[in-house]
This record gives structure tokens, sequence and C-alpha cells, in this order.
């Protein structure tokens, strides 16, 4: 049963945060974090210009992020967060293989601080996990099961003195189903779920670990944590000043010694617009960016700066509001979907995206035979005639760029011009991307006044892909159900997905659970990213995953 796959239960935990609470602490962590970076920054005494000048071992990434992601286990700023902070300083028991892509294959769980996993032969609510032997936190200490034990309460028990409400906002999506985490011994660890879950293991990918050791030497002050950030992935923290960028280095003693960085430093920096990072990475500032801009391809191909390119598990949709407004009625859905000429998108990307017709890409095994809703805006008037919604007015809340959201604005703005021409009424409400991501957390009882939020999503497992969109006991604040879809034919084959650990026959769900979303028509479905990114010619030993995360350990860069 190792590398059986998994997906959270939300269960309702005691003294559960609030929306409220959750937001105000991310907003508290965040603004810590930028006190403690600038003192950092004034003893650091260091510039830009200064390190992207350094011999040739220094990678200097401009990224979509409007601001550099927190440091104190898992990360803001979405998963450009993730990808280029959270996965670099720490690890998870369960990691992504990023290697295969070479051969063409999708990205899949492996090993990470955990050299195993099953399911418990006497209790299918129950994993064992075994650890990894050897393996040592950046300040030394050696990782243990009870650091496994103590991370869960750092997570999830507000009533632990380690517990971290900004984590818990940022973890409690893929610890929901997790009733608890015990020790058996030195290297293995046993995790209750509250209900049988034959996902666990992918959810658990995401849950990166912190040092116990250098959180108790800091007197749980996350604060001052945050300026010396202790983990065991392949990079440490060296330094960073707030808003401008944040420097990594090579954990020489990383415990797989074939990921040991390559390059001597990395540095990443938080620009959101695209043509500040295309400028930066022509005139050498930078010498690798993240989502260029598609009309400025050619500008950086006749300059010989290497354009990457990949299909990954992606999708830009619109959550809609179940709640309350029009899209509670599916033929309202279904008017959304028919009004939208993807083909037109796809052009106005300069080629750079798949058409998206489903909440999956087409290539993900349990694809299955959606329907598919072509452009046809008189079919989407039609629809909007029978509800007498014409002019159909509604309210879009999206970012004005961020991880994943691909040409935010512009993409936005073609999608309000073709649902106007269809009969909609449609006005944007852009904000910053982590206030997008507030609002997401939040849910729809808080802000009811939006009727969909345009928050692209990863599918690169089960749960994240289908199933926290739709589930019942995924309604936010809980989990990421925004809109409070609700549909019990829906949750009763999600519970059998989770009882399912023939791999085959949870596939069938899946394809049947992809299907009924799409007859439902429960979110706009728009287009595919191809997660384009630039590099200087003097980048090597880059191989693009088709994930949203990335292995940077191989990169160097030539003086």
């Amino acid at each position: 049963m190792a590398h059986q796959p998994i997906a959270p239960y939300r269960r309702e935990r005691r003294g559960r945060l609030s929306g409220k609470e959750i937001a105000s602490g991310v907003k508290v962590a965040k603004a810590n974090q930028l006190r403690s970076f600038f003192a950092l920054a004034l003893g650091a005494g260091i510039s830009l210009a200064g390190t992207a000048a350094q011999a040739g071992g220094t990678l200097v990434v401009g990224m979509t992020a409007g601001d550099l992601p927190i440091t104190t286990g898992n990360p803001d700023q979405g998963f450009e967060g993730y990808r280029f902070v959270g996965y670099n300083l720490y690890d998870s028991l369960v990691l992504w293989d990023l290697s295969k892509t070479a051969a063409g294959k999708a990205t899949d769980i492996k090993p990470g601080l955990a050299t195993e996993w099953h399911v418990d032969e006497g209790n299918d609510k129950r994993w064992i996990f075994k650890l990894r032997d050897g393996v040592k936190w950046h300040d030394g200490c050696g990782f243990t099961a009870d650091d496994v034990a103590w991370n869960y309460s750092h997570s999830a028990n507000d009533k632990a003195p380690e517990f971290d409400a900004a984590q818990y906002a940022q973890a409690h999506f893929y610890l929901g189903n997790v009733a608890g985490v015990s020790k058996i011994d030195e290297h293995t660890v046993a995790f209750d779920t509250t209900v049988t879950d034959s996902l666990l293991p992918y959810e658990l990918s995401y849950w990166l670990l912190i040092s116990p050791c250098r959180a108790k030497e800091v007197k749980y002050n996350w604060t001052e944590y945050a300026q010396r950030p202790s983990g065991t992935g392949p990079y440490r923290f060296d330094s960073a000043v707030p808003h401008q960028r944040m420097e990594l280095l090579p954990n020489k003693n990383y415990w797989d010694q074939a990921r040991v960085p390559k390059q001597d430093r990395l540095v990443l920096v938080p620009m959101p617009e695209a043509s500040t990072r295309t400028a930066a990475l022509l005139s050498g500032q930078v010498n690798w960016i993240e989502a260029p801009s598609p009309d400025a391809i050619d500008r950086l191909k006749s300059a010989g700066m290497q354009i990457v390119t990949n299909a990954y598990p992606h999708n830009w949709t619109y959550q809609l509001n179940f709640a309350n407004g029009p899209f509670t009625d599916r033929r309202v859905r279904q008017a959304a979907n028919y009004a939208l000429n993807r083909t037109d998108m796809k052009d106005m990307l300069n080629g750079l995206m798949l058409e998206g017709n489903s909440t999956l890409p087409p290539s993900t095994p349990y694809y299955g035979h959606p329907k598919i809703y072509e452009y046809d805006p008189g079919k989407a008037k039609q629809l909007l005639q029978e509800v007498k919604c014409l002019p159909c007015k509604v309210t879009l809340a999206i970012s004005t760029s961020g991880s994943g959201q691909m040409q935010s604005l512009p993409m936005n703005e073609l999608v309000k011009s073709q649902m106007d021409a269809a009969g909609f009424d449609v006005k944007l409400e852009p904000m910053d991307w982590n206030a997008l991501l507030a609002v997401t957390r939040e849910g729809v009882d808080k802000h009811s006044d939006y009727n969909a939020i345009n928050v692209s999503r990863q599918t690169q497992d089960p749960f994240n892909a289908l199933i926290r969109h739709v589930w019942t006991p995924q309604w936010a604040p809980k989990g990421a159900n925004w809109g409070h879809h609700s549909n019990p034919e829906m949750d009763k084959l999600i519970s059998g997905i989770f009882n399912e650990f023939d791999t085959q026959k949870r596939l069938k769900l899946l394809t049947q659970l992809n299907e009924s979303m799409n007859d439902e028509a429960v979110m706009i479905f728009v287009a595919h990213d191809l997660n384009p990114r630039a590099m200087s010619p003097k980048v090597h030993g880059f191989v693009q995953a088709q994930s949203w995360f990335q292995d940077l350990t191989p990169v160097s860069v030539e003086p």
C-alpha cells in the first residue's frame, strides 16, 4: 500500500479559529516578519545590484508575487511561495518527484522526510509513516518522531504553547482530516484520521515541517524565528530586505546529497508587473523571470533569452457564489461558460495556454468525457432570458498579479468583454494577490457581494483538483469551497473516493466526479497555463517539471 494517494477531511476542532482570526494571524505574521527583515537588512548592508554582479553562481529570480513569502513554515503568496521559499527551506514527509519530466511524465509523490508509509492493517483510519534516519535541521538538531508530533501541535492545536495562528491559516486545509499524530518510536509516527482517507499522503506533501529546536530557542517568538528560520531543506536562509529580496544559501549537509544546490546563492525578488520583470531580465538585474508577458516573448528570444514552457496541473477559472446571486442558477453558470471564446484568449496570449473546458487538463487520468461548453453567445443569451436575468449583473473579484494568475488583468478584461457581449453586465474588482487569497480563505459568507473569484488552482492530486471545491465539509473558512457549493450526490461520491484504496476503482469514481462538476458548471472554465518562464543564456541545468513546483538545485549560472 506504499505511495497510495490523498485528501483532507474537514473535521470540527475544539477551539477552531474563525476566518477573521485566521486572516489576522497572517497579517500579523507578515507585519512582524517585515519588521524583523528591516532590522536584518540594516545589518547586512547589501544591494541587489551588488549581488547580481557577483561571480556566476548566483541565481536571481524575478517572481510574480507582490511581496516576499513568509519564512515561518508554510508560506503565503500562493504556490509561488512554496516553489521558491517553502520547498527550498523546508521538507515535508512526502515530496513531489520533479525529476521525471525529462521523460514527459507528470509529477507524482515520492519519499521525503518519510521513507515509506502504509495504512494500518487493523485500522483504516490510521496511517503509519517510517521516518528518514540521519536528517539534521539547519540548526544542527536531529530530526525525530517527536518533531513530527510537535509540528502537528504547532499547526493545529491552539492550546499548545508552540501553536502559530499564521501557520494554522496556511496549513489547516491539508490537516483537516487528521485527528492526531503520535510517536511509535524514534523514527515511526502514526497519523489518526477522523474518517477513512485513501488520499492522506498527497495532502501531507503540502505540510512543511519546521525545527522545534529553533522555535524553542526563540521562545516561540515567531517574529524572531522569521529572522533565523530552520528547516531540513536544500537551502538555508541567509538574509532579506523587506519588499525587495530574500537570499538563500545551499545547505551543504542536505540529507539528499544529489540535491545539494549547484549555485552559490539564490536571490528572490518580488516583481508583480510583467513589464518590470522583462526589463529586469534584459538589463541583467535578474537572470530568471516567472510568467513573461506573451507580447515580450519575441523580444526576449531575439535578445538570446531562453523561453521554457511545459504543460502542468493548473487551471484558471472562477469559483462561483452558490449562496446568493445569479450563479445559484445552473443556467446562468452555463451561460457564462458558453459566453467565452477561449480561442481568442489563446491568441491574445500568443498561444501560451490550453483552452480550459474543465477544472482538469485533458491529460489528467480521471478527465473522462465531461460536457464541453463551446463558444455560443446566442445560447448564453437565451439561457439568461429564461431566468429573466438580462442583463445579468455580476461582480468578479480578481487579482492584479500572483502565483498561477497568468496575465491576470488583460485576461479578465477579455472575459468581461465576452460575457458582456453575451448578456452579462460584469464588474471587475481588482486587488492584490494576498488580499484575494484572504477573500478566498474567508469564504462567501464574509464576501457575499462577490459573485465569483478568479483564483488559479493546482490539479496535482485528486483532493486539490476536484474535491475541495465542491465538498460540503470544505465550506470556507474550514476549507477551499469558497462559494459554499453543496450537492448530496457529489458528497456521496466523494465519500466513496476516500474509502476506496484500489487505485483503478478510485480513478473511475474521480472521473465520475469531474464529469458531474462539468454538468453542473460549478466553475467558469477558461484556461490551463503552459507555465512560461524566461532566463538568461547563462543559466544552465534547469528541467521544467509538469508541476507548480520546480527543482532549482541542479541550476548553475555562468559568470
